[in-house]
């Protein structure tokens, strides 16, 4: 019989087949995007609501069924399913309430009647999550529970799987990624916030972005005055890339491994190297508006701004959280940063431009901890009544970032570095205008301690497969179309076509690719008015070929 570990990310999903008997793992399969349109957490469930929950669910079902065909075993052997993730994408998985997660105040949520809404631990059965005749009727899905209503079951593992719960010393722990989540240990005391970092943190959002995938840019380092370039291999090793002029783009010596684009932590490399070494005077400007990573890879004055804006979000958190909580900077001892971004990123370029904070004096950096507590939850290395009750005891202790005034003061001062150029100084004096410390002068390097190479860092003896296609449309009548084309021409993704059919006109968005709602620009460039993105469906390619 066979077990499997489902970590639902906001930037995609990850998934392993483990042998129940033997407790290895067969085979990971993971997919390049997630299935929802939009590009973070809150895009997905601004679709959800607005085009419904069922539809939601169906896609992120389809796309879970369609990473299942890939393990090329009967789903009549599956007997256990763990799933890990964060609040939405849970809530989402299960099809139940997610209008709470939207609305935090407390008046609103009475009026909508969708109060103290639960996201403990549930199990399920195979059926009532994938829908009759699906193979699944003998299988016990474990969701497993979150904190508070944005910070998730993926925050628990965190501080699960690293040594953050049992930590003595003052010690943050970080999961990178769209939605960053975060803790503070003081003594027995834990203090959780999420920072919506947006998704240029895992290199979406970013000109020429990708996930931590084969071929993507990982890493930048200066050799003899070139850069060169650190490239992701089949194996998720780091491989050599091109050496090349940063500012010219000449390629000096072509590498082993070849580069298609760049990920977050290759962004937060490039811009540490680029600041350490002069090529950026002031944010976000870059010299001739560019740095060239590659043939046809490069980063632009906007996508520093993007990645800084992510930066700089968390690194207002971490200041709030130490703040709130009456903790002096210089008390911070350990800094535990896991997830993608957290494994494959150079802690002290990161450390450098604020991804951790500069003054912590040890780093530990782990993989994918969601996917390692679903795994070790499935083989039953851990008992469910050991995951609640820490679970309940952390709830009492959490920010709301949105609502805090600590955090909106310190983000301004980074919007203002970060876009506009602003200088330490200046920001430092803001920070003070406040009644806030200023940031302190580090001249010392902490320990840094790197637990593993890969963010899975064990695929299984069958290897890793990645899902580019995850074959799902949304598809929406366009009545009044003048078939002019401008939607599709005005897309940023190449995500939507016009389509003729049985004497109507759709259009039919490719869901992954789709931005969603923090986009709608085919909505705006329609003529006709013709777009409303509200009365869609989602369909599968598999229907339409049929």
């Amino acid at each position: 019989m066979y077990g499997i570990a489902l970590d639902l990310g906001t930037s995609g999903f990850r998934l392993q087949l483990l042998n129940l008997r033997t407790g290895g793992i067969i085979k990971t399969v993971m997919t390049m995007k997630h299935p929802l349109p939009g590009g973070n957490v809150i895009d997905h469930l601004g679709f959800a609501i607005q085009v419904g929950g069922d539809s939601a669910h169906r896609i992120i079902t389809h796309t879970i069924l369609k990473m299942f065909d890939e393990l090329q075993v009967p789903l009549k052997t599956i007997s256990k399913i763990t799933v890990c993730g964060n609040p939405i994408q849970l809530s989402i998985f299960q099809n139940i309430e997610i209008r709470d997660l939207a609305y935090a105040g407390k008046n609103m949520q009475k009026r909508l009647g969708i109060e103290n809404v639960k996201r403990g631990l549930k199990i399920y059965n195979g059926n009532e999550i994938f829908g009759e005749n699906c193979d699944l009727d003998e299988c016990e899905i474990i969701v497993l529970p979150s904190i508070e209503h944005e910070i998730g079951a993926d925050a628990l593992a965190m501080m699960v799987k690293t040594d953050f719960v049992k930590q003595k010393d003052i010690a943050i722990v970080t999961d990178y990624g769209t939605n960053a989540e975060m803790a503070l240990k003081v003594g027995d005391r834990i203090v959780t916030c999420s920072a919506a970092a947006g998704p240029s943190i895992e290199g979406q959002g970013i000109r020429c972005g990708m996930l931590a995938s084969p071929g993507a840019i990982s890493d930048v380092n200066e050799e003899n005055g070139y850069w060169r370039i650190t490239v992701l291999d089949e194996n998720m090793e780091s491989g050599k890339g091109d050496l090349i002029n940063p500012v010219t783009g000449e390629i000096i010596e072509k590498g082993e491994v070849e580069s298609k684009g760049i990920t977050g932590t290759g962004v937060i490399s490039a811009i540490s190297l680029a600041l350490s070494t002069g090529l950026i005077k002031k944010l976000p400007e870059l010299p001739n508006g560019k740095l060239a990573l590659g043939e046809k890879i490069a980063l632009t004055d906007e996508d520093i701004a993007e990645a800084g804006k992510a930066i700089g979000a968390i690194r207002a958190a971490h200041l709030t959280l130490l703040i709130e909580c009456g903790v002096k900077y210089e008390d911070l001892e350990y800094m535990y940063m896991s997830g993608a971004s957290g494994t494959y990123v150079d802690a002290e370029k990161g450390r450098a431009i604020g991804l951790s904070p500069v003054f912590s004096k040890k780093i530990v950096q782990f993989g994918n901890t969601s996917l390692e507590l679903a795994k070790d939850v499935v083989l039953g290395k851990y008992e469910l009544e050991e995951i609640v009750e820490l679970a309940d005891r952390i709830k009492a202790d959490h920010i709301m970032l949105a609502s805090n005034e600590t955090f909106k003061n310190i983000y301004a001062c980074e919007l203002a570095y970060w876009t506009e150029g602003m200088q330490k100084e200046m920001y430092n004096f803001f920070l003070e205008s406040y009644g806030m410390p200023a940031l302190p002068h580090v001249d010392y390097v902490p320990s840094i301690e790197k637990r593993v190479t890969k963010d899975i860092n064990d695929a299984g003896y069958e290897g890793l497969k990645i899902i580019k296609d995850l074959g799902m449309i949304i598809e929406e009548e366009s009545r009044g179309c003048l078939q002019c084309r401008m939607c599709e021409r005005e897309c940023p993704e190449n995500a939507l076509r016009v389509v003729p059919k049985n004497g109507h006109i759709y259009v039919d968005y490719t869901a992954h690719l789709c931005l969603g709602m923090s986009c709608k620009r085919c909505v705006g460039i329609c003529p006709a008015k013709a777009i409303n993105y509200r009365q869609i469906r989602p369909v599968s390619t598999d229907q339409l070929i049929a």
